[in-house]
């Protein structure tokens, strides 16, 4: 079982990096105002609570996308590692197994948009369309890894008794509830994501939505118990 060591420790990774450098970016923008021009300046805020700003404008103004942008590439690259070594071990264990290719295309898939969305998060053009396509970039990355999420941990609870042994039952139930979270909060969300107004609602969803995405992956780390 070479490839769980590898799972538990890409999972950390993933979780650590995009989280370390976000709140990075949001601690910089608000705190040291010295760096960056007065039209970026960002007061005081907790946007997990307030709504006060939003990620990408925390994150797409420099020096701020010197720390976002390379981390994002580098958990992009961690996440496509993830999903290749989970569907490697999903033919290990169980090679009639439905869906490993399908969360393997999603996974990945969701790693090809992360990258893309820091390559065009901070570039200026004033158009509608270019606008709607970096919302589009960041909209599907989020479907990709909640699909990708989802139907591997659906695997994984079919597959529970030939590897109990090797996992924590009751991760694997709070991996299940997560899922179920952020499902439901994605679909209950989308009248007021597609509303005009409530600004702050919808900072302080994304926000928490991503911190829910990558929660998945520290999950992921205590899920494995040590080869």
């Amino acid at each position: 079982m070479e490839n769980i060591n590898k799972i538990k420790k890409l999972s950390i990774w993933i979780f650590v990096v995009p989280f370390i450098s976000l709140n990075a970016c949001l601690i910089l923008i608000t705190n040291f105002h010295q760096f960056f021009n007065p039209e970026h300046v960002v007061l005081s805020t907790i946007p997990y609570i307030d709504g006060g700003v939003s990620i990408s404008r925390t994150a797409r103004v420099f020096p701020t996308y010197l720390i976002f942008k390379p981390a994002m590439f580098i958990t992009a690259f961690f996440l496509i590692q993830y999903w290749r070594f989970n569907s490697d071990l999903m033919e290990k264990i169980s090679p009639h197994l439905n869906y490993k290719k399908i969360f393997l295309f999603f996974g990945v898939g969701s790693a090809i948009f992360l990258v893309l969305h820091s390559i065009f998060l901070g570039i200026k053009f004033d158009n509608n369309l270019y606008k709607l396509f970096r919302r589009v970039l960041v909209l599907t990355f989020i479907i990709f890894e909640i699909i990708a999420q989802t139907i591997l941990v659906i695997n994984f609870f079919k597959i529970k008794e030939q590897i109990k042994q090797f996992i924590n039952s009751r991760i694997l139930n709070f991996k299940i509830t997560l899922v179920s979270i952020l499902i439901v909060v994605a679909f209950v969300s989308i009248p007021f994501l597609a509303a005009e107004g409530y600004k702050s609602f919808k900072h302080a969803l994304e926000w928490n939505f991503f911190i829910g995405v990558i929660s998945f992956y520290l999950l992921t780390f205590f899920f494995w118990k040590k080869q």
